[in-house]
């Protein structure tokens, strides 16, 4: 499980980001460059991270289900996901 420090400033991030998401689509379409690079770094979505709901962990992260690898499989395992079944042939 990721730290809880990690998943915090991640939360706080897609708050900034949200904040000034306006004033950065207006600096962009004006070209102001230098007022853009006054704004917070943490401001920039491409500092985002995608993380799993449940443990917070950022690699192999699954889009459609929110969910990293192991969680995903612990989840499909026991039929808590809808729609998802082990494979067999």
């Amino acid at each position: 499980m990721a730290r809880k420090a990690l998943i915090a400033k991640q939360k706080r991030r897609e708050r900034i980001v949200s904040k000034y998401a306006e004033k950065r689509k207006e600096l962009k379409a004006k070209g102001d460059f230098e007022a853009l690079q006054k704004l917070p770094r943490d401001s920039n979505p491409a500092r985002l991270n995608n993380r799993c709901n449940m443990t917070g962990r950022v690699r192999s992260y699954y889009r459609k289900f929110g969910l990293s690898r192991l969680v995903f499989r612990e989840l499909a395992l026991q039929g808590k996901i809808p729609g998802v079944v082990k494979s067999s042939w």
